[in-house]
This record gives structure tokens, sequence and C-alpha cells, in this order.
């Protein structure tokens, strides 16, 4: 019972991290994004809430999976895992809130670093925490070109 609520609360937290998140950049969404030159790559406005909630049921998974396993590193794995959830947040602030998509480049680069450290970290000590991140490495590579074409062409 106690590694299901463990698993529920990650998760939970995960999504309101982003729901938070949400928050700040709604506004920009309808007024400022669409203004801006985008690649022709940029996927349809309703991807990126469905995109979003399942990577972070994975990213709570992938974590909670750790803590259940009661391993020594235990702790080391909760402060990356809550730098790139800071960094993920901070990306909606910087990006959308500041409109600024040089700050948003900045904080995805140190994110998508943060959160191939963590797979790679998190592979030996349990492969499918590791791997539950691969579809968020993955995103968020692509999402980092997306902000790196706004900000050189905008």
């Amino acid at each position: 019972m106690k590694k299901t609520f463990v698993v529920i609360f990650s998760v939970l937290i995960c999504l309101l991290v982003g729901f938070i998140a949400s928050r700040f950049q709604s506004q920009s969404i309808s007024e400022w994004y669409p203004t801006l030159d985008k690649p022709s790559l940029t996927p349809p406005n309703y991807v990126f809430p469905l995109m979003w909630n399942i990577l972070y049921v994975f990213m709570g998974v992938s974590i909670a999976l750790i803590i259940n396993k009661k391993i020594p590193s235990e702790s080391f794995f909760i402060k990356v895992f809550s730098l790139q959830l800071i960094l993920n947040f901070l990306w909606s602030i910087c990006f959308f809130y500041f409109q600024n998509p040089l700050l948003g480049l900045i904080d995805i680069v140190l994110l998508l670093t943060v959160i191939i450290f963590y797979a790679v970290k998190a592979y030996p000590v349990h492969k499918i925490s590791s791997i539950l991140f691969i579809p968020y490495i993955i995103w968020v590579a692509f999402a980092t070109y997306l902000n790196l074409y706004i900000f050189i062409n905008n």
C-alpha cells in the first residue's frame, strides 16, 4: 500500500507542477506565441498538454520506482529529480511568462542536460526508471529545437 501511495503522490506532484506552470503561460500562449515565427515541425497546440501529461506521469512513476527500491543513493536521485522538475517549471516562466526565448533556451538546455544525467545514473539502479525518461528526453530535445528556432527567428 505504501508503494502505491509513493507512485500516486509522485505522479500528482509532477502533474501539479505542470498545472501551475500552465497558469503562468496561458495568456502568452493565446496572445504572444501565435505571433512568433515557428518551424514547420511545430505541433498543433493541443499536442503539448497531452504530451506533457503523459510525460509527467512517466516522470512521477520513474522517481517512485527509485524511492520504492530503498537504495542508499535515494536522496541523490530525489535531488536530481527535483532539480529537473524545477528547471521544467522555470522554462514556462522564462519562455512564456517573461516572453524571453533566450532565457527559455538557457533553461531548456540545462533541463535536457539534467534529465539525460538522471536517466544515465538511474539505469544501473532501476532500468525501468531510466527508460521512462527516454520519451521525456526526446520531447525536451525536440522542444529545445523549437525554442532555438524561435530564438533565432524572432
